[in-house]
């Protein structure tokens, strides 16, 4: 028996589900909390630390994060986009062409 048909995945699953790929990388500290730039800061209700975008069956990823006052800022981008990307075409089974990573604060030690 065969059963062909597509597979939805609401952008709010694919946000939580990098979010949480981001996180388990060394060196974040969290998603960040606040708005960045003027444009959000004016649509403050709007703002969501990760925004994804699925278009013809491929999923493009916005991550706001804060990382750790030692971490190296290249090195741990590039593993949030490796991560995100390798977990979300995993568990989705659809391409992800971009992950855009956007560091947003330096959490210092108290």
């Amino acid at each position: 028996m065969s059963n062909t048909g597509d597979l939805a995945i609401n952008t709010s699953v694919l946000e939580k589900m990098a979010g949480i790929a981001a996180m388990e990388v060394e060196g974040v500290k969290s998603l960040a909390a606040a708005p960045i730039d003027l444009k959000s800061i004016i649509e403050r209700a709007a703002f969501k630390p990760v925004k994804a975008e699925t278009k013809n069956g491929t999923t493009e990823i916005d991550i706001y994060i804060c990382v750790k006052e030692n971490a190296m800022i290249k090195d741990v981008a590039a593993n949030v986009q490796a991560s995100v990307k390798e977990k979300l075409q995993n568990m989705t089974g659809n391409a992800v062409t971009h992950v855009n990573v956007y560091i947003s604060d330096i959490a210092f030690e108290e």
